[in-house]
């Protein structure tokens, strides 16, 4: 059969290397879907969709792995997720002498692809399985859970790792696996290199690789659902700092869990709270590996994806809307305004109500001043700056990490150890941290949390978004605006951020763009950093992804990016005004000036043919 791969013409290293792939999926491969979809390709001679499927393996980085699910090595299926457990395997047994006492814990959402077999649950079977035979320890859910429950579980039962089975909110036909160390965050590199290189020299299954069945009646798994949610909800209850308020409250609340994982999780959080529980959309509420009612599973994509929510909410007369995503780690929250229009906060606004909420409410409960020295906040450096004016005022302090939680995460861990209070976490992606006991974004808690604060208000006669603005009033607006460009193509990616550190064409960066004189440049893909005395940058730097931060002698910030899962060039833009400056019209207009001039000078799509944001 192989041998159909290289009747057409090609370069004769790729077609050799190809028929090594294919050869070796053919003799490994026990999906029966995978197996005959793969030979129908080499029947076919299908060059394109056989480069596509066996061309390159996918990258294990430290967002794990993210990828379509299918048949060959750049896809999820049962095969791929065997090689990349084995080689996660054999690194943790070098670096946990104790692994087969601790052991790890593995969980996974409700995805599925019919056409290849493959689904979460299954994947998480043959993850276990593939411990098992080793003699190591597996704590795997029998149902679908939240991401936030494995970070949780890892720290719980102080196991060595754990796996998550999800896509969180990428297209249906994706799949993912998700990575956290010891210490409950995830994994930073040189990690991914490490279980990487261990991926590689681990190819060939095991022996008992593909019975699943074998871990039914294992003494090595546990199923740790009961256990684990009665211990989470137990742990939420110590952030409910208003129950009374919670349980009298008239505030109505509608929740969608985007047919994900998050509806019966937000219903026992609401409960361990005091509150009734919220309005499930009823379309939505229960898993679908489909996404049926919505384009893009994504509550971060505003409107288009809280339409039944709206709907159900302006029937049952409720005034907020809480949206998780599929995997239940981020929140979307959305307010009716006395005008009858809908607020989707973003997630730099939900960031500043929920930073102040959890400030304010500390503070009741620390009269003593002197433990502020070790409190601490966190957001990322593409995230809005108001917790570091927050605090300023308040004499607490902030710091900014890289670009996602796997930063905040290990950072909080390190504060932790030393004895600080980490009180809030949170990147302008609608991923909060509110419950240090779990190291990473938790749209459950943000979820039950929000709905407090809200709750709270009310009894004020205040809303979030009179609340919101009489933050920015006392610690100064912060206006931001982000958004992104589609754009397949790596070498027009580079070719793009190179243009911008070769401006004039002799290894400059830009003085200006468009009106906008610039006052400072930071490129954390080279380290370079113009505001540092050496002109290095603080911040880790990474040349394996492409970003750079401009500072604008307006006192707008602008950061450009490359997203590590996605096919997207990302933009971050702030403009922070100092608290009596409280003209946000004028900001908002200055701002936008601001970002239509860096689409047009620095990102040229018409030059690059870039694919805007659809609307």
């Amino acid at each position: 059969m192989a041998a159909a791969a290289t009747a057409a013409p090609g370069a004769p290293g790729m077609d050799t290397r190809l028929d090594q792939e294919t050869a070796r999926w053919l003799r490994w491969d026990r999906n029966p879907l995978t197996l005959e979809s793969a030979k129908q390709l080499m029947a076919d001679g299908n060059k394109e969709e056989l480069q596509k499927c066996f061309g390159a393996r996918m990258e294990f980085g430290t967002a794990g792995l993210r990828a379509a699910m299918g048949t060959g090595i750049s896809h999820m299926n049962d095969l791929t997720i065997i090689q990349t457990t084995q080689g996660f395997c054999r690194y943790l047994e070098k670096q946990f002498s104790d692994l087969k006492q601790r052991g790890v814990v593995i969980s996974f959402d409700a995805r599925a692809h019919p056409p290849s077999g493959g689904n979460s649950k299954r994947f998480a079977r043959l993850a276990a399985t593939t411990f098992i035979t080793q003699g190591i320890p597996v704590y795997l859910f029998s149902g679908i859970t939240p991401t936030p429950f494995v970070p949780y579980t890892v720290l719980h039962l102080k196991l060595c790792a754990g796996i998550m089975i999800t896509a969180s909110h990428n297209p249906k036909q994706d799949n993912g696996y998700k990575v956290y160390w010891d210490n409950g965050a995830q994994i930073t590199s040189p990690h991914d290199k490490g279980i990487s290189q261990a991926i590689e020299e681990n190819l060939e299954p095991w022996p008992q690789a593909w019975d699943d069945s074998l871990i039914n009646g294992s003494p090595l798994l546990h199923d740790p659902s009961a256990s684990i949610n009665k211990s989470y909800f137990e742990d939420l209850k110590k952030y409910c700092f208003h129950r009374s308020v919670n349980r009298e409250t008239k505030v109505t609340f509608v929740h969608t869990s985007v047919h994900g994982v998050g509806h019966e999780f937000v219903q026992s959080a609401f409960k361990a709270f005091g509150f009734a529980p919220p309005e499930a959309v009823p379309e939505q509420k229960d898993p679908d590996p489909e996404f049926p009612t919505v384009k893009y599973p994504n509550p971060e994509e505003g409107k288009g994806v809280l339409t039944l929510s709206f709907a159900l909410a302006d029937k049952t007369k409720a005034k907020i809307i809480l949206a998780n995503d599929p995997d239940a780690d981020r929140l979307a929250v959305a307010e009716k305004q006395d005008s009858g229009e809908w607020r989707v906060f973003s997630g730099n606004e939900l960031g500043a109500l929920l930073g102040w909420w959890l400030f304010t409410s500390w503070k009741e409960k620390n009269q003593d001043h002197s433990a502020l020295k070790d409190l601490y906040m966190l957001s990322s450096t593409v995230s809005s700056k108001i917790l570091r004016a927050i605090a300023l005022k308040e004499g607490f302090h902030f710091e900014e990490t890289l670009t996602g939680f796997k930063w905040m995460g290990n950072r909080a861990k390190q504060l932790i150890d030393q004895g600080k209070n980490v009180l809030f976490a949170f990147e302008e992606a609608i991923g909060y941290m509110c419950c240090p006991f779990v190291l990473d974004k938790d749209g459950v808690s943000a979820a039950v949390i929000s709905a407090e604060l809200a709750s709270f208000l009310a009894t004020k006669n205040l809303s979030l978004s009179q609340q919101l603005k009489a933050i920015y009033v006392e610690y100064g607006y912060h206006i931001t605006k982000a958004s992104y460009f589609i754009c397949h193509d790596q070498g027009t990616i580079k070719k793009l951020f190179e243009n911008l550190r070769n401006y004039d064409g002799k290894n400059n960066y830009p003085k200006t763009c468009g009106r906008f004189e610039i006052a400072g440049i930071r490129d954390l893909t080279t380290g370079y950093d113009d505001s540092q005395p050496d002109k290095k940058a603080v911040l880790p730097t990474s040349k394996s992804s492409q970003m750079i931060t401009f500072t604008f002698a307006n006192g707008g910030v602008a950061t450009m990016r490359t997203s590590g899962t996605e096919p997207k060039i990302k933009y971050y833009s702030e403009l922070c005004a100092p608290p009596w400056n409280s003209d946000p019209e004028q900001l908002k207009k200055e701002l936008n000036e601001l970002v239509s001039a860096i689409e047009e000078h620095f990102f040229q799509p018409q030059k690059y043919n870039l694919q805007p944001k659809a609307e």
